[in-house]
């Protein structure tokens, strides 16, 4: 892979060569969450790019820590937009399953029914149960595949490692599709109660070459 370099629209960038070689991942825009209820990537807000400029879109959350206050157990989830950030319920239909291996040394893999979402247009959750300890969080990725597309669905997959509240490792891996063609041109991440006090998302594009 290259190294962190500047990119062609004169802002400092993290321009990285994909595997393979089949063109170079652009940061697009990274926030800091600080006790924030949500963190929203909208397209043409804040220089934020969600639009035909990149078939592929990554979104990459480090360290996602729930507020103490909302205590164990939240999840961690997201939801697409199809009007700029206006509403956040655009029809999904997905899948999770997850691994884990608790501080206990119990261990197995789960298909979870009811992280499924079938038809629905609620948030999907990323991860359950997360652990509001200090020393806890949820890192992981998503990518989102030809938002701006007005032919075809939206495809996503997602993939986290996280502590649960038993404690443990959990890996969910989650993957499904916005059943819309109008174009997606908004993300929105949060808990499922409370804030995120912490974390860093951050937003890049994978170009042709």
């Amino acid at each position: 892979m290259t190294g962190i370099i500047s990119d062609n629209v004169g802002r400092t960038s993290g321009l990285v060569k994909s595997a393979g070689g089949g063109g170079a991942w652009t940061l697009i825009k990274t926030l800091t969450a600080s006790s924030d209820s949500a963190l929203s990537f909208v397209d043409g807000t804040d220089d934020v790019v969600l639009d035909s400029t990149y078939p592929i879109y990554k979104f990459v959350y480090t360290n996602a820590h729930p507020s103490q206050q909302s205590g164990d157990g939240e999840e961690f989830q997201f939801n697409l937009s199809e009007d700029t950030g206006s509403s956040y319920a655009v029809t999904k239909t997905t899948t999770f399953f997850r691994g884990r291996h608790t501080e206990a040394d119990a261990s197995n893999v789960a298909y979870v029914t009811d992280f499924d979402l079938a038809q629905g247009t609620g948030f999907q959750t990323l991860s359950a149960n997360n652990s509001g300890d200090n020393d806890s969080s949820n890192s992981g990725e998503m990518w989102l595949f030809n938002p701006s597309s007005t032919v075809f669905v939206k495809h996503f997959i997602a993939r986290s490692n996280y502590m649960m509240s038993a404690p443990g490792c959990f890996s969910p891996f989650v993957a499904g599709y916005g059943n819309t063609t109008s174009a997606v041109d908004a993300v929105q991440f949060k808990f499922s109660a409370g804030n995120i006090d912490a974390g860093t998302f951050k937003l890049y594009g994978l170009g042709d070459s």
